[in-house]
């Protein structure tokens, strides 16, 4: 197999998924009080935390979520690479992990893309009349309902592939060193979550949403290494 390709095939997914943290960066890296918006504060229970969107601009939420959305093919590329190391042993089972986390990569797409508009819904939210409210706040409450239904396939598919990939990685049969075994997206977002409790207070709020992209970015990071030649 010829690895100086897949060499750059990494490099470009850590770059992709670093941009693509900036992106969730753009959307969601924000504090308000409630209490400096009365019009919101019927609605504390429905916003539960996102009403910080409120004092990002509607141009740092569209390129927040463009950002994110033209990235996509570089994680892809990034998950692909994955696949190519782990082929030597099972290659059905390798597709498994490529295409689960390919489809977890696409369905997380809409995902980020969607909290454009939930920005925007909130942004109206306390921009119209209190009379018109209830119909904005019904959009808002579909809009969760849409990301719950799509976080739930996302997050098996992730949590699925990291364990075939961890399986296979084990066996000692790919192009991975063994040590890789313990390093998968999953893991990486479990680190990333311990990691975020020790460090200042003022970088954990300017990283908040990007646990996913910044756990990818190490991830890739980690394949690119273990298979450079």
């Amino acid at each position: 197999m010829d690895l100086i390709p897949l060499n750059l095939i990494g490099i470009l997914a850590f770059t992709g998924a670093g941009i693509y943290a900036i992106g969730d960066m753009l959307l969601l890296a924000a504090k308000v009080s409630l209490g400096d918006y009365p019009k919101l504060k019927p609605f504390a229970q429905l916003l539960s935390g996102s009403e910080k969107m409120l004092v990002l601009s509607p141009i740092r939420l569209m390129w927040g979520a463009l950002i994110g959305v033209f990235m996509t093919p570089l994680i892809l590329l990034g998950f692909w690479q994955t696949y190519q190391g782990l082929s030597n042993v099972n290659v059905w089972v390798a597709l498994a992990v490529f295409g689960l986390f390919g489809c977890a990569t696409i369905i997380g797409t809409f995902v980020h893309g969607s909290f454009y508009y939930l920005g925007e819904y909130i942004h109206a939210l306390n921009d119209v009349h209190e009379d018109s409210q209830a119909i904005i706040a019904g959009m808002i409450e579909r809009h969760k309902k849409v990301l719950i239904a799509t976080y739930a396939p996302l997050l098996s598919f992730i949590v699925i592939a990291s364990i075939l990939f961890s399986i296979l990685v084990a066996s000692g049969k790919t192009a991975f060193p063994v040590w890789m075994t313990g390093v998968t997206p999953l893991t990486m977002t479990f680190v990333w979550l311990l990691v975020k409790r020790i460090l200042p207070n003022f970088v954990r709020e300017r990283t908040e949403g990007a646990g996913f992209n910044i756990a990818y970015m190490a991830f890739f990071a980690c394949t690119t290494i273990s298979l450079w030649k």
